[in-house]
């Protein structure tokens, strides 16, 4: 199988399926630029909160054999919180600046033309900028397997599981990429990894410019706190449903740019000391976000 069919089948769990592959063509590396923020947002116990950040992200593949590719991708996440008199953390914030480094190597091997298998292990480092990064590991690896069952259809599952700052984590998710028509497809919007599964989207294409979609995945941030925090070197979570709307212009064959409108669902932000056991935690009611990507193959 030509190592652009493998890489395609396989990309439901790192990138955007249809994009991605609708642009390959051979194309060996890839970098994107994101930037979102979250407006205010009240918390159910008194207080809100607002946080927005940016993602850059690189990738670059190459084959190893008629059957085995491999994929270096590296990443570094920033989020920057503010926190206005939030109730349930005693007023303070219970962080400000986080970041998230990581490095993964995504492996391919196509077991027959129809039939291939991913596994992608990756290390990442969790903290609030003031922390010790020692204990901010996070590590584990995605696991899937991915059947064609027709040229417009695409199956499988996958399976996330991580160790993420002295907590264990086994996600599954499904592999989805029906081309129902010409206008018409379901697949997987996000990466899945530490932060969630997948998810699933369905994507109108009127032209070959434009896509619009709508859809909804998991997320969960999870690390390590700062040593001169009010919980120090303690553990801070943030869990939520996003709700999205996306609309992609293809700029050139090899770029595209997406623009996301979302609602952040079933919110909830926890702070546990540096041991785990518990300390605060509050539920957070819906959250509107925008987002845009930027996105180069080359």
């Amino acid at each position: 199988m030509h190592f652009v069919a493998r890489a395609c089948l396989a990309a439901a769990i790192t990138i955007a399926v249809a994009p991605a592959c609708a642009q390959s063509d051979d194309k060996a590396a890839r970098v994107s630029l994101t930037g979102y923020y979250q407006f205010n947002t009240t918390l159910d116990d008194g207080g809100r909160f607002n946080w927005g950040g940016g993602i850059a992200s690189a990738s670059f593949a190459r084959p190893l054999s008629q059957q085995l590719s491999a994929e270096l991708d590296v990443r570094y996440e920033y989020q920057s919180w503010r926190w206005h008199e939030p109730v349930a953390f005693a007023n303070q914030a219970p962080w400000k600046n986080l970041n998230a480094p990581s490095i993964g190597l995504d492996l391919d091997y196509a077991y027959s033309q129809d039939l291939v298998f991913t596994l992608k292990p990756l290390v990442e480092w969790d903290y609030e900028s003031g922390a010790g990064t020692g204990d901010a590991l996070t590590y584990g690896a995605v696991a899937a397997v991915t059947k064609v069952y027709s040229q417009n259809l695409t199956l499988g599952i996958g399976l996330s599981a991580f160790r993420r700052v002295d907590k264990t984590q086994v996600l599954p998710f499904p592999i989805v990429n029906w081309q129902i028509n010409d206008k018409w497809r379901i697949a997987n919007p996000f990466e899945a990894g530490p932060a969630g599964g997948a998810g699933l989207e369905v994507v109108y294409s009127p032209n070959e410019r434009w896509e619009i979609a709508e859809g909804a995945t998991y997320r969960s941030y999870r690390f390590r706190l700062a040593t001169d925090n009010p919980t120090p070197s303690g553990i801070g979570e943030n869990n939520f449903i996003p709700i999205f709307l996306r609309v992609t212009r293809k700029l050139t064959k090899d770029a595209r740019i997406d623009f996301w409108a979302a609602i952040a669902t079933f919110g909830r932000a926890s702070v546990d000391y540096e041991n785990g056991g518990g300390r605060y935690q509050d539920d957070y009611n819906v959250g509107p976000a925008l987002a845009a990507t930027f996105v180069l193959q080359f």
